[in-house]
């Protein structure tokens, strides 16, 4: 008689890859309905065209590796790498950018690696990073924020997919009335022409300690965040740890000079730190496994965030941040691990 085995561990959890990857995607939806709010619904159909591509690049690649494709589809994965691409892209990106950022999400950095469980790098941030390098024009397409100190030209699903699809915009616009620069690009853009925070903060693009429109929606991507914490589907090693790396330098050049350094509080609100803590850098298969090495992994993704802020030629840095902490991944594993007992 011929009894199977498994390999460990055989106490199973109560949660399987698809069921975390769906509470992802539940945490997410109070942030995408904030993003929709205050910038128009250009994220619903980035995201309706980064999954599709995803979804596509997906069966595409299992099939040409002689998998079943029924159960890889099914389990998430490729949705979630999808949704988090789609916020990090403005909401006029044209669909072929998109999709050529989640086909090569999923594509390389994904299955050319072994497919999930096996990725080195965090697949949306490889697909973000490749459309920074070869489309950075079509990245600066940032509608301003749905509040009342603008000029807000809101654009309505039907126009933003229609531009989207066919690069048409409402009769009487173009893109230099209805897209402006982003918080962060407007600080790096002035600070290097000598002006000062005092003067550049008046623009109405920023609100009371960061970005307009992006407070609110980085309150809604906490809440997301500490939902998954509450569940157990993320650890609270890297996003604090994040946060910290992100925050305490910028607190020292803050206080060292107010004029020509943002505030922690502004590094915080502004871009993709907080999506970047809770959603990016927790990714459990590119991040550190240890508990050690999750607060070397976190630490270094927030202090390469402020560096490339502050001294890099890209006005954010989570993407760049997370793939450099990505490589160094095996090695902070290999020296942060715990001691076995009895050692």
């Amino acid at each position: 008689m011929k009894f199977g085995t498994v390999p460990a561990p055989h106490w199973r959890g109560a949660d399987d890859v698809a069921a975390m990857m769906r509470h992802v995607l539940y945490a997410l939806v109070p942030a995408a309905a904030a993003y929709t709010y205050f910038f128009g619904p250009g994220l619903l159909v980035n995201v309706v065209i980064a999954s599709a591509a995803a979804l596509a690049t997906e069966a595409l690649a299992l099939r040409l590796r002689g998998r079943g494709a029924r159960l890889a589809l099914s389990d998430g994965s490729a949705i979630v790498t999808a949704v988090l691409l789609a916020f990090c892209l403005p909401p006029l990106t044209p669909w072929w950018v998109t999709v050529c950022g989640s086909a090569f999400a999923i594509g390389v950095a994904k299955h050319l690696y072994g497919g999930l469980g096996f990725n080195l790098f965090n697949p949306a941030m490889a697909g973000y990073a490749l459309l920074l390098v070869a489309f950075p024009g079509y990245l600066s397409f940032w509608l301003p924020p749905n509040v009342g100190d603008l000029d807000y030209r809101a654009l309505t699903l039907a126009e933003s997919a229609t531009y989207t699809l066919t690069g048409t915009l409402p009769p009487g616009a173009d893109l230099d009335a209805v897209t402006r620069a982003t918080p962060l690009t407007v600080v790096k853009a002035e600070l290097g022409q000598m002006h000062t925070l005092s003067e550049i903060v008046t623009d109405p693009v920023f609100g009371d300690f960061g970005g307009a429109g992006w407070e609110w929606i980085g309150n809604f991507v906490t809440l997301g965040g500490l939902w998954l914490l509450y569940r157990g589907i993320i650890r609270w090693q890297v996003p604090a740890a994040m946060l910290a790396g992100l925050m305490l330098p910028a607190l020292l050049l803050y206080l060292t000079d107010a004029e020509t350094h943002p505030s922690p509080l502004f590094h915080l609100y502004s871009g993709g730190a907080l999506l970047g803590a809770f959603f990016i850098a927790t990714d459990p298969v590119s991040s550190a496994i240890t508990d050690r090495g999750r607060l070397v992994y976190g630490a270094g993704c927030g202090l390469l965030t402020f560096a490339v802020r502050t001294w890099g030629v890209f006005p954010d840095g989570v993407a760049v941040a997370v793939l450099l902490m990505n490589l160094l991944v095996p090695a902070i594993d290999h020296y942060t691990r715990p001691r076995p007992y009895g050692h």
